[in-house]
Formats: C-alpha cells, sequence, structure tokens
C-alpha cells in the first residue's frame, strides 16, 4: 500500500523492542514491524536481506553500537531513528542524517515527531523514485540527502548490485533503489549496450576488446560480454570503430 510503511527495531533489551512495538501500534496503524533484533550478528543479516522504510535502533550494545552496524551497511535506504538512554551521541547520530535521536523513556509526542518526519521523507524519495526519468539528457538519482543529477553520455557503465544498480562516471559513482532492467529503458536512445545480465556499458567509453570475452572500458574497469550477445556486440563494435 502508498501509505504504508514497514520498520526493524533494533534494541539488545527485549522489553525496550516490546515497549516501541506497543507505542507503535498505537500511534500509527500504518506502520509494520517486519522484524525485531537483540543480536548485532541477526540484526546485521536482517538489514540486508529485509527493505524496510523506518529503522529504529538502540546506540549501545554489546559487540557492536549502531554507528558500527549502519557503517557495515552502505546507504541504507530506510530512515534512521536512535533510541538511546545516552544524550552524548547526539552528534555522531546526526552524522547519519537521522530523522529523530530520542532519549529513553520514549514520550509518544517525540516519538510521533520523529515518525512523522521520517514518513514525510519516505513519501518524497517514493515520489522521486517515480520521477527518475531522462531530462535535457540528466537520469535523476535520489538519495536520502535530495536527487543527484547525472548527464547520461557522462555514465561509464551501469552494474547490477544487490537488487540495486550502480551507475558509475569518470569521477563518481552512484547507486540507484532502481534495478538495472529500468536503466536499459532510460538508456536506449542513447549509445549504451547491455553486454551481460550485470553489465550495461557506454559504448563511447570503450578502451579495447579482449578476445577472452571482456570489454576494458575507459576507467580500465573489465566487464563482461555474455556469449549470446556477443555477435550482436562486435557488430556494434567494428561499425563504431
Amino acid at each position: 500500500m502508498p501509505n504504508s510503511f514497514s520498520c526493524i527495531i533494533i534494541d539488545d533489551e527485549q522489553d525496550a523492542i516490546e515497549l516501541l512495538t506497543d507505542r507503535l501500534a498505537h500511534l500509527f496503524k500504518n506502520i509494520l514491524v517486519i522484524g525485531t533484533y537483540t543480536d548485532w550478528e541477526k540484526a546485521l543479516d536482517g538489514l540486508r536481506t529485509q527493505n524496510c522504510d523506518l529503522l529504529l535502533l538502540d546506540i549501545s550494545m554489546p559487540g557492536k553500537n549502531a554507528f558500527e552496524l549502519l557503517r557495515l551497511v552502505p546507504n541504507p535506504d530506510c530512515e534512521v531513528i536512535f533510541v538511546t538512554a545516552h544524550e552524548n551521541y547526539a552528534l555522531d547520530a546526526f552524522a547519519f542524517s537521522t530523522s529523530g535521536y530520542l532519549l529513553k523513556p520514549v514520550d509518544d509526542v517525540e516519538l510521533s515527531g520523529a515518525i512523522n518526519k521520517a514518513m514525510e521523507r519516505i513519501r518524497n524519495k517514493r515520489i522521486a523514485r517515480q520521477n527518475t526519468v531522462p531530462l535535457n539528457d540528466k537520469i535523476g538519482i535520489p538519495n536520502n540527502h535530495g536527487i543527484d543529477y547525472i548527464n547520461i553520455n557522462d555514465i561509464l557503465y551501469l552494474e547490477s548490485t544487490n537488487k540495486c544498480t550502480k551507475l558509475v562516471t569518470g569521477k563518481s559513482e552512484y547507486i540507484s533503489s532502481q534495478n538495472l532492467g529500468k536503466f536499459l529503458h532510460l538508456t536506449e536512445s542513447h549509445s549504451f549496450f547491455q553486454v551481460h545480465r550485470s553489465y550495461i556499458i557506454n559504448l563511447n567509453s570503450i578502451h579495447r576488446y579482449e578476445s577472452s570475452g571482456l570489454v576494458i572500458m575507459s576507467n580500465k574497469k573489465e566487464i563482461p560480454v555474455s556469449r549470446n550477445v556477443k555477435n550482436d556486440f562486435l557488430k556494434l563494435f567494428n561499425s563504431n570503430y
């Protein structure tokens, strides 16, 4: 449902998880808690395998604290709200573009404020994703801070990674939550070719083709060419060079 939100809660105290779950159920009927974790290793596995909109987590936990845990999940797409008994982590927390920093015991008013802020940011990201279309030969890539606009012809290649797409230019890399198929459509009117199920390349950025079945891009990246597209690719290669 477009106005529903999934949530994961991480806290080493089960009582704290149950309290948050209860308050969320009471305050927000459109939030579904899809996972709760008291152990950082299980939490890490959960964050890597489950997509959630909201992440509520304690900071001080055995093994790894919340900051160390989040660094193991680069570019999380969810909105993060820290729930802690400690005031002194606030500056570190805001480095993660958090939607809230709540002190235990959690107050309903403060919890509602943080959740409402997070939901508004999620809605904006959803709208941005729906509008990831070329504009004057640019592609907009939404992220937690806004939208990066990239000139399509500056892209060297696109790579499918963890159900997302990495766009690589000569200067930077960007991660989009859209799958590679979405970008095949967006780049079809430009000089791009899908050489492999995981790669779309810019034909103008090819440096060399190896007889082993690899293309060497201008940034030295080696990309495999699938056998089933090899002949079609070589025809394009020869006609362009």
